[in-house]
């Protein structure tokens, strides 16, 4: 079969036109230099893409997955016989060799390449690797607790580590903050009700709950121990955060004293009966949200999907009750290995995978009428759709609350799609937001993908918060204050508006029907009006950083019909021009969410400068040199011939009209946790050359399947 690229697919664009749609001059070059890169870059997507119409490609964190796993595996006694089989320690070894291939010469550990030191990885890893054999006097192991501390000792780890030192008996309990799990009782008005903290914090808050009320702890041998990597011994028994003098009345303070008073009523013994009624009510919370019939795992991510193995085992639970077999299979599937090496994803991408590659090929005029593999695509994401309620209804407007969900609903029901395979319990705005509009691109005449985005629409609509922006999980407001509870240092206590995903949110509304006038976009717009920066771009949470939070935020005041020739998008084309690098790329670290370092900077990538000439494209004509030289920039950097896997740097083999890119691009958590998915350098330049073919308006290429 062959199929046509040059029907333009139906556009998120209604109501603004872009300064260079109407150039249609003859193509020069650049284009069919461009038209031969997207043939090449679309088979190459195809080739990634499963039988079954979906996508999902390796999502790669960093050495916390694979130290904090092997932590666990000691931790409930399962890392030597005869709890651990050949093939177990087999595992274990290559995870350990993973971790070594992870360390950098001068002995530290980071959460990407190019990172700065990350003591709280450099501490687990070196415990992880000295406990399964590693001699402490190696040279990897006496450069790792030299940099250790060089930069302070283990006592500057963030408080989520200090747990599992915690549960290896290498510090006290006293020395993690207080997480009662009598936060499981209180009322909804309270301010510390499970329902105003993030979603992902959730799950894994009441796990820690337990673990901080029954305190368990696994004895280690004292050779394996690592009071070594501590300056002041005196800070393995207390908290290791310090009183905010120049603030002795703000929340900091309030906290600290908070966490002394919980810590000495435990002590004393006076929790009573609540303390039983407590543990009772997060167990059967957790139960209900770990049922195999809803969710791949608890929240479908690493994290929870660890610690309630540990809470649950410290509970009475053995290795083969049927809620910890499946707690640890679902955990165990997100190995990755390889011959000489074992790494650990934090969670699967497919969802999420399948609906950008999906918006991607659409913008190369394939749809689900001329191409099958995106009918299969369509109907794929069709059958992943969110069929029951979560957390999330109660924190919507009473007139929203009794909203039902997927086809079965009725009149009124919502549409909501999840990141992961299944998490019915967890859906998200912006995969939701992704997957409606690339549907409705596909099969813009298909009466169930209509039924589908409009169920979208109406969920997307009463997730929107009070600010007019939208987060990921829940309606939301922000709650600046929560961000100094002293579990608060793993920068993910809340899920407040973004603009990456408002600006992506209207794209969405708008493809699938609502008029840019209606008054859910115009207070998205006002939003990200008033989240703009003043040199002109956004703010990235969720992708790095301020070319992905603009590109997603210019995208959507496009959609919106806003007048690119306004002085404030005005000086996001300066800003872009001022940090576009002199090869014609764009590239930023995912340092500049570091304060000290800039923003927009960094050495050019595939998918930040697909954003970065995206962002161009809504705001410029394709024929604006600042334009031309990006789309040169994706051409000449397409791969001409397949490369093969070499850990760590390319992990994965990459066809002939592919990408690499050895760097970080996704936010999982500011400052704490970043991502490599292994697909953005894949359909981000098909979208961006896609996209500058249409706005240049030549014949189009073909694609052969």
């Amino acid at each position: 079969m062959t199929t046509t690229l040059d029907a333009p697919a139906p556009s998120a664009q209604t109501g603004s036109t872009s300064p260079g749609s109407a150039d249609a001059s003859p193509a020069g070059p650049l284009d069919a230099t461009a038209r031969a890169s997207l043939e090449r870059a679309c088979e190459a997507l195809f080739s990634k893409q499963n039988e079954d119409g979906h996508w999902c490609a390796e999502l790669e964190g960093d050495s916390i997955l694979n130290s904090e796993y092997l932590l666990m595996k000691v931790i409930l006694g399962q890392h030597e016989a005869p709890e651990a089989t050949g093939r177990d320690r087999e595992l274990f070894a290559k995870s350990c060799n993973y971790m070594r291939m992870l360390q950098r010469d001068d002995g530290t550990w980071g959460q990407f390449p190019g990172s700065p030191p990350d003591i709280s990885a450099m501490v687990k890893a070196y415990f992880a690797l000295k406990i399964f054999g590693d001699d402490p006097d190696a040279p990897h192991m006496r450069r790792a607790r030299e940099r250790i501390h060089e930069l302070g000792g283990a006592e500057k780890i963030n408080t989520f580590s200090m747990f599992y030192l915690a549960c290896l008996g290498q510090v006290s309990w006293d020395a993690c903050p207080a997480i009662p799990p009598e936060i499981v009782l209180l009322p909804r008005w309270s301010p510390f009700h499970l329902d105003k903290v993030a979603a992902w914090t959730r799950t894994m808050i009441l796990p820690l709950a337990l673990c901080s009320a029954l305190r368990p702890v696994r004895r280690l041998p004292s050779v394996m121990g690592i009071g070594e990597l501590f300056i002041d011994q005196g800070a393995r028994e207390r908290l290791c955060k310090s009183l905010d003098t120049d603030h002795p009345y703000g929340w900091t303070n309030l906290f600290i004293h908070a966490d002394r008073a919980m810590k000495a009523i435990d002590k004393l013994g006076l929790t009573g009966v609540m303390r039983g009624k407590a543990i009772h009510e997060a167990e059967r919370w957790l139960l209900e949200r770990m049922d195999p019939e809803t969710t791949d795992g608890l929240g479908a991510i690493f994290p929870p999907m660890v610690y309630i193995q540990i809470a649950f085992q410290a509970m009475g639970y053995e290795r083969d009750h049927p809620v910890i077999r499946e707690a640890e299979r679902q955990l165990d599937r997100f190995f990755v290995e390889e011959e000489d090496h074992l790494r650990i994803q934090p969670c699967f991408s497919p969802v999420w995978d399948t609906g950008i590659a999906l918006y991607a090929l659409t913008e190369a005029g394939l749809t689900a009428g001329n191409d099958e593999r995106l009918e299969r695509t369509c109907s794929w994401l069709l059958e992943r759709e969110v069929t029951r309620v979560g957390d999330w209804v109660r924190n919507l407007d009473a007139k929203d609350r009794s909203m039902r969900m997927g086809p079965a609903g009725g009149p009124g029901a919502g549409g909501a799609w999840a990141f992961e395979y299944r998490n019915e319990w967890y859906p998200d705005v912006d995969d939701t937001a992704m997957v409606a509009k690339a549907m409705k691109r596909a099969a813009p005449d298909s009466a169930r993908i209509a039924d589908a985005c409009a169920r979208a629409r109406r969920w997307i609509s009463a997730m929107q918060n009070e600010d007019g922006g939208w987060a990921a999980f829940d309606k939301t407001s922000h709650r600046e204050w929560m961000e100094h509870v002293p579990f608060a240092d793993h920068n993910a206590m809340q899920d407040p508006s973004c603009a990456d995903i408002t600006g992506r949110t209207i794209e969405s509304l708008v493809t699938c029907g609502m008029d840019p006038s209606d008054d859910v976009i115009r207070r998205a717009v006002a939003y990200l009006r008033r989240e703009q920066h003043d040199d002109g771009g956004w703010f990235g949470r969720w992708g790095v950083n301020y070319l992905y939070g603009s590109w997603q935020a210019v995208g959507g005041l496009h959609a919106a019909g806003e007048d690119p020739r306004q002085p404030y998008l005005r000086r996001t084309v300066e800003w872009l021009t001022g940090v576009q690098n002199d090869d014609g790329g764009f590239g930023e670290s995912a340092n500049s969410y570091l304060e000290s370092h800039p923003i927009g900077v960094g050495p050019s990538t595939a998918s930040q400068t697909a954003w970065g000439v995206t962002t161009l494209m809504f705001l410029l004509p394709p024929t604006d040199a600042r334009v031309r030289r990006a789309i040169a920039w994706l051409c000449e950097h397409q791969l001409d011939a397949p490369i093969e896997a070499s850990a760590p740097e390319q992990l994965c083999p990459e066809p002939a009209g592919a990408w690499a890119e050895p760097w970080f691009t996704g936010t999982g958590f500011p400052k704490v946790f970043y991502l490599r998915y292994h697909l953005y350098r894949h359909y981000f330049p098909v979208m961006a050359l896609a996209r500058y073919l249409q706005l240049r308006g030549g014949p189009g290429a073909t694609l052969a399947s």
